[in-house]
């Protein structure tokens, strides 16, 4: 059983930049990719950025191309979401989600075997 814990949401100003935090445990955190989704007051929840087990395949929405980059730390089993640019349409609650898998990313939510309780990221205009 995985659990994942977010950090680092908070209220920024439009342009401003967050960095999110995953930390995971209770499984062998090189096994999973791991993902960021978002969910806005009133719609589904997204996928936002995607990373593999072994940290070499990535994946992007097109929201956040360019302006967002995830990364992970093997040693403190933590992924990393860097949030510049913001915009006041990224404000929702950020999931971390964990996806066991052999290779490659998953941009799906059904894929993920374990989620976060999330992080509010706030973007005023």
């Amino acid at each position: 059983q995985v659990q994942l814990v977010e950090s680092g949401g908070g209220l920024v100003q439009a342009g401003g930049s967050l960095r999110l935090s995953c930390a995971a445990s209770g499984g062998t955190f090189s096994r999973y990719a791991m993902g960021w989704f978002r969910q806005a007051p009133g719609k589904q929840r997204e996928f936002v950025a995607a990373i593999s087990g072994r940290g070499s395949v990535t994946s992007y929405s097109d929201s956040v191309k360019g302006r967002f980059t995830i990364s992970r730390d093997y040693a403190k089993s933590t992924v990393h979401l860097q949030t510049n640019s913001l915009k006041p349409e990224d404000t929702a609650v950020y999931y971390c989600a964990a996806e066991s898998r052999g290779s490659g990313v998953g941009t799906k939510l059904y894929g993920y075997d374990y989620w976060g309780q999330g992080t509010q990221v706030t973007v005023s205009s």
